[in-house]
């Protein structure tokens, strides 16, 4: 399998109409290019997962998602490419027929537990699973290992420059982590994707040090919640794409660029701000869409 490639990391400056008549720059953080399945910031929240596992030479890894998650996908492909093999835990009952993220987890070896939606928020392991040689990583990478790869992410720009580091937050865990690596300055701004999830700013908090609280969360661009969307955000991500041919995602990307356009435009960063968006990759999720939904 291709590897994890940091190298191919870039920070792309956006330039916009919008940009230029508010006094405002901003760039745009390629995490998406690092690999093609692997994406985003899924390998910085496992990267330290994977290494503890191996340390205590645990030979599969165990995880939660939905059916189209980005984190299962990328969990399967991670553990393939580290020699060993993993269970993807999926929220629901077996489909009769898989999704396209799925099939490509069954292909790099993932094997499925499928759990009622009741169970699965609660989280059950079952019983056959509860084996010493299997390594548990939460639900999307969450808790202190998986902010702390996410902390590595800005290494990859130069962090200095920006008043604003901006990204879309599912579970907080890479918020947790951009917050933990940003100077006392900076303001970590978080577009919640998901509908009234007014518990996430505990939830990133407690993977927090008491002393850093520069961070704000946005709920008001979560089109309906998690996973949902609505034509205006399908033609926006279109435009933004000609605009600047960066694709984007309708789940975390897609939002977070569209809530910072809506920002700007409403004059909530000051004139001379330097934004960082951080883009997680999870282009994966798309192939949900109809073919020609999107033009990418």
């Amino acid at each position: 399998m291709e590897l994890i490639n940091l190298s191919a990391i870039t920070t792309d400056q956006l330039s916009l109409p919008l940009l230029s008549d508010k006094q405002i720059q901003a760039d745009v953080l390629r995490l998406d290019k690092i690999h093609f399945l692997i994406s985003g910031n899924k390998w910085f929240k496992l990267r330290y997962y994977l290494a503890d596992a191996k340390k205590q030479n645990c030979k599969t890894i165990v995880t939660w998602g939905g059916a189209w998650s980005n984190h299962i996908l990328a969990s399967a492909a991670a553990c393939q490419a580290e020699g060993l093999k993993s269970i993807g835990i999926i929220r629901g009952e077996r489909p009769a027929t898989f999704s396209t993220t799925l099939i490509n987890a069954a292909g790099l070896g993932m094997q499925f537990v499928f759990l009622p939606r009741e169970e699965y928020r609660a989280k059950k392991i079952p019983r056959d699973l509860l084996s010493s040689e299997n390594y548990f990583i939460p639900e999307g990478g969450y808790g202190s290992k998986g902010a702390h790869g996410a902390a590595t992410i800005l290494e990859h720009c130069k962090q200095d420059v920006y008043t604003h580091i901006c990204c879309a937050t599912g579970t907080g865990t890479m918020m947790a982590g951009l917050v933990t690596a940003s100077f006392p300055e900076q303001q970590v701004l978080g577009i919640s994707v998901m509908k009234n999830n007014f518990e996430l700013e505990k939830q990133i908090s407690d993977l927090l040090p008491s002393s850093q609280k520069n961070f704000t969360l946005c709920h008001d661009y979560h089109f309906g919640g998690y996973a949902q969307h609505k034509p205006e955000l399908l033609a926006f991500m279109n435009n933004f794409y000609r605009e600047t041919n960066i694709p984007s995602d309708f789940v975390y990307t897609g939002k977070l660029f569209y809530a910072i356009s809506e920002l700007i435009s409403r004059d909530f960063f000051p004139g001379g701000s330097r934004l960082l968006l951080v883009h997680s990759g999870g282009l994966q999720g798309n192939d949900s869409l109809g073919k020609g939904t999107l033009i990418f």
